[in-house]
C-alpha cells in the first residue's frame, strides 16, 4: 500500500557497516538495494542520504580543525554514495550522485530540477557532501534537500528500532515511543538528531520517521506507513 509519493532516505554509515562497524557489509547494503527497488518499482520517487560514520567520526579530534574535520567528513559521504550507488546499479536501478561541490567526473552538481526530473524518470538520486559547507551534520543536509525537494517525509534507517526516553543501550526499562514531536525531542534532550537540523525541520514542517534498518524489509514497510519505528510529528 503506497503511502507517500516522493521520501528522502537517510541512511547513517554504522548501520551499512553491519556488524563490521566499519567499512561497508554488502549484504546490507544489496538488502536496501533491493528494498528502494521495490519502491522505486512501485512509483516512489527516491532521494538517499547516507552519513559517513562508517568511515570518519572526526568532530570530537583535538588535533584536526574542525572545518578540515568536517570536509574529510563530507568526502566519507561521497566515498559511501559511490560504492551504494554501483551495488543499486547492480540490482538494475538508474541512479545519479549529485554532491554542491564538483567532483570531477564522479558526480553532478546538485540542482533541484535536475534531480526532481531524475527521480520523476524512475532513477534514484544518492546526495553526497552535505551542505558541501563545515559545521552543518548530515542530518542538517538531509532536511535541507528533503524540503528543496518537496519530499513527503525523511525515513531515517538506523542501527536502533526509534526514539526512546533513554540510551536503551544502558537503560533495559528505556521506554519507546511510537509518534513524539520534534519540539519535544528538543525539550527532552534525546539526541535524535542536531538542534539545527531538529528547528529547520519544525520550520518546514518536514516531518520524520525514523527506524531499524536491521528489521526485514524496514525500508519498504517504512515508506507503506507500516514501521514499528517512531513518527517525528512537526
Amino acid at each position: 500500500m503506497k503511502k507517500y509519493s516522493r521520501v528522502l532516505l537517510k541512511l547513517s554509515g554504522e548501520a551499512l557497516a553491519g556488524d563490521k562497524q566499519m567499512g561497508f557489509d554488502e549484504e546490507t547494503c544489496l538488502n536496501v538495494a533491493r528494498q528502494v527497488k521495490t519502491l522505486a518499482e512501485d512509483g516512489y520517487e527516491v532521494s538517499i542520504v547516507i552519513g559517513g560514520g562508517n568511515f570518519w567520526r572526526g568532530r570530537s579530534s583535538k588535533t584536526i580543525d574542525r572545518t578540515k574535520a568536517d570536509q574529510i567528513g563530507m568526502l566519507a559521504t561521497v566515498m559511501n554514495c559511490i560504492y551504494v550507488s554501483e551495488i543499486f546499479r547492480y540490482v538494475g536501478l538508474d541512479t545519479k550522485i549529485f554532491t554542491p561541490f564538483s567532483c570531477g567526473s564522479m558526480t553532478q552538481l546538485f540542482s533541484k530540477d535536475e534531480v526532481v526530473n531524475f527521480m520523476k524518470k524512475g532513477g534514484v538520486a544518492f546526495l553526497a557532501g552535505g551542505t558541501g559547507h563545515p559545521y552543518f551534520s548530515t542530518d542538517t543536509a538531509t532536511v535541507l534537500r528533503a524540503i528543496e525537494l518537496d519530499c513527503d517525509i525523511i525515513l531515517m534507517a538506523r542501527n536502533v528500532d526509534g526514539v526512546y526516553d533513554s540510551d536503551p543501550k544502558i537503560n533495559p526499562n528505556a521506554k519507546k515511543y511510537d509518534v513524539i514531536s520534534l519540539q519535544e525531542v528538543l525539550d527532552k534532550k534525546l539526541g535524535v538528531i542536531d538542534l539545527t537540523a531538529a528547528v529547520l525541520s519544525i520550520d518546514n514542517k518536514m516531518p520524520m520517521l525514523l527506524f531499524g534498518l536491521s528489521e526485514e524489509n524496514s525500508i519498504v514497510k517504512a515508506a507503506c506507513g507500516q514501521s514499528n519505528g517512531t513518527t517525528l510529528t512537526v
